[in-house]
């Protein structure tokens, strides 16, 4: 069946995003538009159907639908983001994925963002950081139906920043985490120390999608058999967001 991916470009308040980034100031929203669309173009030229939203002015994170759900199999959770003041955004995807799944959400004091969840061939792998709790993961284990494993790190705000899955048993990590026993089982392409920043990728296929900016980085996935696509992510970036965090594939 054709994968299907929800993206949504950002609002008028883009610049407003929640950010760490020395840059942040520095947001162009023109340019985060341009870059939105080639990535929706890509998506399409791999063979994905969009179901492309209207933007979200309210919200200034609202491109990074991700965070708003995790869909496994026949069902779909509704998350419950750690700051309040995204916790609209996931209105209208609910509603577009009721169309598709059983759907279900995250009650407090459970706390899930979908940057936080990997999906490894057979199970989940969920980061327990800045931005979801033991108890967000438990729901997600009990409605998903899907063992989950955890990776504790309280510094960090999501894990795929720092972990990502790629296809074929590998599995792309920060140096930080390759003593995890809950990795052993991959073959691990480490990143290297200039660009520990570079985890986050999209595969599609036996495609992965990369930032532009993480040359080493594609090298290595390159010669572990995969094509690479190099997008520029700039602005996107900026607001501490990446390639997985602009859709919901499924």
């Amino acid at each position: 069946m054709k994968l299907r991916a929800i993206v949504r470009p950002p609002g008028r308040n883009f610049k407003s995003c929640i950010s760490t980034h020395p840059y942040h100031h520095t947001v162009n929203l023109g340019l985060a538009l341009k870059q939105h669309e080639k990535y929706c173009s890509v998506l399409q030229e791999l063979g994905l159907d969009l179901i492309e939203l209207s933007p979200d002015d309210e919200h200034p994170d609202s491109c990074f639908v991700e965070d708003t759900a995790v869909v496994s199999g026949t069902r779909a959770l509704i998350t419950r983001m750690a700051k309040e003041s995204r916790r609209g955004e996931s209105e209208r995807i609910e509603e577009i994925l009721s169309e598709f799944k059983q759907i279900s959400s995250v009650k407090a004091p459970g706390t899930l963002e979908g940057g936080d969840v990997v999906h490894l061939p057979d199970s989940l792998l969920c980061g327990i950081t800045q931005r979801t709790n033991f108890e967000g993961a438990t729901q997600m284990e009990h409605w998903l139906e899907t063992p989950i494993h955890c990776i504790e790190d309280p510094s960090i705000v999501h894990i795929k920043s720092h972990i990502t899955y790629l296809n074929k048993n590998f599995i792309l990590v920060n140096p930080r985490y390759i003593d995890n026993s809950i990795l052993d089982r991959f073959t691990k392409i480490i990143l290297p120390k200039e660009e520990v920043h570079s985890a986050n990728t999209l595969t599609i296929g036996d495609v992965v999608i990369l930032s532009a900016r993480h040359n080493k980085t594609s090298k290595l996935v390159n010669e572990a058999g995969f094509d690479v696509i190099q997008l520029d992510m700039s602005e996107f970036e900026k607001c501490d967001g990446a390639l997985t965090c602009l859709s919901i594939i499924f």
